[in-house]
């Protein structure tokens, strides 16, 4: 596919990253979803919406907010950034003390308002609403089943097969919702909410990252500590994986969903790229992390050179590791562009075709004539290390010597990231020379899984493979990812 063709498919709606699928002038893994909870606070709507403002770099295609006011639900979702889809007088209009909200990055689900979260429903107890992120892998197979049995969808969002499975059930809310969790294989975070009870519950691997916090008498959960943090709230834990939480007048009561022994496998990915610098999990500050990533890189394939530099903004964390470990200045050879991500002007043909420039620009001052170690947190296709080592070369770098902080990604990821085909993925078909060469790198080395587990730290050291999900890396899933053909990559959200 040309670099054309590629840019062309960003613009495929009304807004930058409408539909936009897997392709794009970044051949990045894409977000995946966030989802953020307030059970018991008097302006539980404005917390949901500076929560999910904090968590926006996990979705932007869309957002919504559902409030309980105990009587009724109040709600309100719509495509594009928070800020494009809530304002003052609809803020106004969600009243109430309990509230779940997601922003959505589209990948299973078709990118319209019908599949925006929360997803509201009427059922014989009531309201019930529910927020995911992550990727149900059986989806389809029990979508037939209920379908078959007389239900009817309203999206192409496989999350709303949880809502049916509730609803169907003759048992009480957390019964039901036990039964339905335990149908259910995949990666997944939920909230669930009724008209005077939250639900929270962690897949039994915790391959999706869900927190919990504390702000005065309320409680707060959240995809990533960061959003606790913008809004005063403490800290409490993570949700354990197989957990479910109920909150309702009597308090807050902890619950077991998942029966068995499940191999923890928190997904590696959050710690390389998708979650936030300021956030923690496990224990661990991801800032911290990846700065070991960096040092640990610099041990593993040290190469001497003039400076190191981050591919803007996940690998910044990495490449001031690795520039403190060996001594070598760390600069700021590239510079993101932060308000080219959504436009609705359609950039001209020849701007197009400055692909990765609209986004990210070297700084010429900073790297001509200078041998540049270039840090990055992955390579998935390949198209866009290229472009971004010629733009260094371009520039004037007299080398470009690319280090990339996670192990060859190799295979699709079944749990809620997007990725490509596993024929599209380059390093699942060429060696790391071919790469290399692939790429127009002076030299390319990536960092081992062992690697990978020791600078993450934070874990049980009895945790096979430190606690995290190396599949896209070594084919290990956690989990059953063959349904006989009616298997479900992506994500639900």
């Amino acid at each position: 596919m040309s670099d054309e063709i590629t840019a062309r498919t960003l613009w495929t709606g009304d807004y930058y990253n409408e539909g936009s699928g897997k392709e794009g002038l970044f051949d990045k893994l894409k977000e995946e979803c966030g989802v953020f909870g307030v059970y018991r606070h008097s302006d539980a709507a404005s917390l949901a919406y500076y929560g999910l403002h904090a968590l926006q770099h996990r979705g932007e295609e869309s957002a919504g907010i559902c409030v309980s006011s105990g009587d009724e639900f109040h709600y309100h979702r719509g495509m594009g950034l928070v800020k494009e889809v809530f304002n003052k007088d609809l803020m106004a209009s969600l009243t109430g003390d309990i509230a779940i909200g997601h922003v959505r990055y589209s990948t299973s689900g078709d990118s319209k308002l019908t599949n925006a979260q929360p997803l509201v429903f009427k059922y014989r107890d009531g309201d019930l609403a529910v927020a995911t992120n992550g990727n149900i892998v059986n989806a389809l197979q029990i979508r037939h089943e209920l379908e078959q049995g007389g239900s009817i969808f309203q999206t192409t969002s496989d999350t709303e097969v949880v809502a049916h499975l509730i609803a169907r059930s003759s048992k009480d809310l957390v019964e039901a919702a036990k039964d339905a969790l335990k149908r259910i294989v995949g990666g997944f975070a939920f909230l669930i909410m009724t008209n005077d009870k939250l639900l929270v519950a962690s897949d039994p691997n915790g391959l999706r990252p869900l927190t919990m916090g504390r702000l005065g008498d309320a409680y707060l959960f959240a995809s990533e500590s960061c959003a606790l943090e913008t809004i005063g709230a403490e800290l409490l834990r993570d949700i354990e994986p197989g957990e479910l939480l109920v909150l309702d007048k009597n308090g807050l009561h902890e619950d077991r969903y998942s029966e068995g022994k499940h191999r923890k496998a928190l997904c590696a990915m959050e710690y390389i790229y998708f979650a936030r610098p300021d956030s923690d999990l496990n224990g661990a500050n991801l800032h911290a992390a990846r700065k070991r990533m960096g040092s640990q890189m610099a041990l593993e394939a040290f190469v001497d050179a003039d400076l190191v530099t981050g591919v803007p903004d996940s690998s910044i964390s990495a490449a001031i590791g690795y520039a403190e470990q060996t001594g070598i200045p760390y600069e700021l050879g590239m510079i993101k562009n932060k308000y080219t991500g959504r436009t609705f002007i359609q950039p001209s043909q020849e701007l197009r075709e400055q692909g990765v420039k609209m986004k990210l620009s070297a700084v010429r001052r900073v790297v001509e004539g200078k041998r540049v170690i270039m840090i990055d947190d992955s390579i998935v296709r390949g198209t866009t290390s290229r472009r971004i080592v010629n733009m260094l070369r371009d520039a004037g770098a007299l080398e470009v010597h690319v280090r990339i902080t996670s192990p060859p990604f190799k295979n699709p990821c079944f749990y809620g990231i997007d990725t490509p085909d596993r024929r599209e993925l380059i390093a699942s078909s060429k060696t790391v020379e071919e790469i290399r060469e692939e790429i127009n790198a002076d030299s390319l080395y990536f960092m081992s899984a062992e690697g990978l587990i020791a600078a993450v730290g934070g874990y049980n050291e009895e945790d096979y493979k430190g606690g995290l999900c190396l599949a896209c890396f070594d084919n290990d899933y956690p989990t059953q990812v063959d349904f006989k053909g009616e298997e479900k990559l992506g994500c639900s959200c």
